[in-house]
């Protein structure tokens, strides 16, 4: 495990905890769906980038690599 410190203006801070937004599982239930986010974001950017009326096997294979890398990084941050 690892221990993150962050600094919060103060009312964020309090409004955040008395939320329950602070616990150590909350933070991790949102960093996991931020990277699931970020992930899916860089897919969408990818598919727009190509041609719109082909899609060459460089693509294609770009596009597997890269689900492959996702895939691998969320199977990384599961098991610890």
């Amino acid at each position: 495990m690892t221990t993150v410190q962050i600094t919060l203006p103060d009312e964020l801070a309090q409004r955040a905890a008395s939320e329950g937004l602070l616990s150590p599982e909350a933070i991790e239930t949102m960093l996991r769906e931020q990277l699931r986010r970020r992930a899916g974001d860089a897919l969408k950017a990818l598919w727009q980038r190509m041609p719109p009326d082909e899609l060459t096997p460089e693509i294609e294979q770009e596009i597997d690599d890269e689900v492959h890398r996702a895939r691998a990084a969320r199977r990384a941050r599961s098991t610890g």
